[in-house]
C-alpha cells in the first residue's frame, strides 16, 4: 500500500471535516452519555466552514495522510501556541493527529507526526505541546516512545461531560 502525506489545502476541507467527525467519534463517541452533545461539539469543530477558515489560517498547517489514493487521517500543527507549562520558550502544539481505525497499524500517524516534528525544526521551536486523554494509553505510549514527556494536565468539557488531558511535550533539536 502506498502511503503519502502533503499539505492540506482548503479545497481538503471537506474531507478533513469528514475524518475529523469519524476519528473523533471513534475514539471519543463511547465516553458520551448523550449523543446530542457528541453531535453539537461536531458543528462547533468539525464543518467544512470551520476546517477550511482554520486551513486558510497563517498559524496552522494541516497535513493529510492517503493510502493508495484514500483519505485515511489528518494532522494539525499550531504555530506559536502558548503554554503555560513552557512560558519561556518558543512553542507549537500538534492539535490533532487521526487516523482511521483500519489503517493504524500501517504506522501513518508515526509518518504524519514525523511530518510535524519536521515542520515545527525548521521553523525554529524549541519545543511542542499535546494534550491527549488521560485514559488514552495507547496514545500516550505512541507519544512517550517518539519523546515526549508528561508535564502537566488540564481538565476540558464538552456539553455535560468532563475529560482530564495530559499535557506532553517534547523539546526539538536544530
Amino acid at each position: 500500500m502506498k502511503i503519502v502525506t502533503r499539505i492540506a489545502t482548503k479545497e481538503d476541507a471537506a474531507t478533513i471535516a469528514l475524518l475529523g467527525r469519524v476519528t473523533f467519534s471513534d475514539t471519543f463517541g463511547d465516553l458520551f452519555r448523550d449523543r446530542s452533545d457528541l453531535l453539537e461539539y461536531f458543528k462547533k469543530t468539525f464543518t467544512v466552514e470551520k476546517i477550511e477558515s482554520s486551513i486558510l489560517k497563517s498559524s496552522n498547517i494541516f497535513w493529510l495522510a492517503l493510502a493508495d489514493g484514500l483519505p485515511v487521517g489528518y494532522a494539525k500543527l499550531k504555530l506559536d501556541s502558548l503554554s503555560s507549562f513552557l512560558p519561556t520558550q518558543r512553542v507549537c502544539q500538534l492539535q490533532k493527529i487521526y487516523v482511521l481505525n483500519d489503517f493504524l497499524s500501517l504506522k501513518i500517524g508515526q509518518k504524519l507526526q514525523q511530518q510535524v516534528i519536521q515542520k515545527s525544526m525548521a521553523l525554529a521551536f524549541q519545543s511542542i505541546w499535546l494534550s491527549v486523554l488521560e485514559s488514552n494509553e495507547r496514545a500516550i505510549r505512541f507519544y512517550k516512545k517518539n519523546g515526549f514527556n508528561i508535564i502537566g494536565d488540564h481538565d476540558f468539557s464538552i456539553g455535560k461531560e468532563d475529560f482530564s488531558f495530559k499535557v506532553m511535550a517534547c523539546q526539538l533539536k536544530s
